[in-house]
């Protein structure tokens, strides 16, 4: 069973940076996606950031320019790079996994806490 675990998460004024990373218990090679997902409570998880097999990145509207998902196959972690945070990036982040096959199976870490707050 594929153990996902994020680290990182803190407090940070706004304006601050956070690097996230989560590290997958086998290789991260095997799976066709990863991202960051975050929630606040009484509301849906949203994607945030994803980085396909291949290199390319998907990042929400209200995240671009300032996040940035990259990935290190050798080290089986992708992280999350958080600049310029606001207090709306207040969240509990979920890193996911997404292996597809004739199936598709999701992978979730147990979160980390980001408060951006004075």
């Amino acid at each position: 069973q594929v153990q996902l675990v994020e680290s990182g998460g803190g407090l940070v004024q706004p304006g601050g940076s956070l690097r996230l990373s989560c590290v997958a218990s086998g290789s991260i090679a095997v799976f066709n996606t990863m991202g960051w997902y975050r929630q606040v409570p009484g509301k849906q998880r949203e994607l945030v950031a994803a980085i396909f097999r291949g290199g390319s990145t998907y990042y929400a509207d209200s995240v671009k320019g300032r996040f940035t998902i990259s990935s290190d196959i050798a080290k089986n972690t992708v992280y999350l790079q958080m600049n310029s945070l606001k207090s709306e990036d207040t969240a509990v982040y979920y890193c996911n996994a997404v292996k597809r096959g004739i199936n598709r199976y999701d992978y979730w870490g147990q979160g980390t806490q980001v408060t951006v707050s004075s």
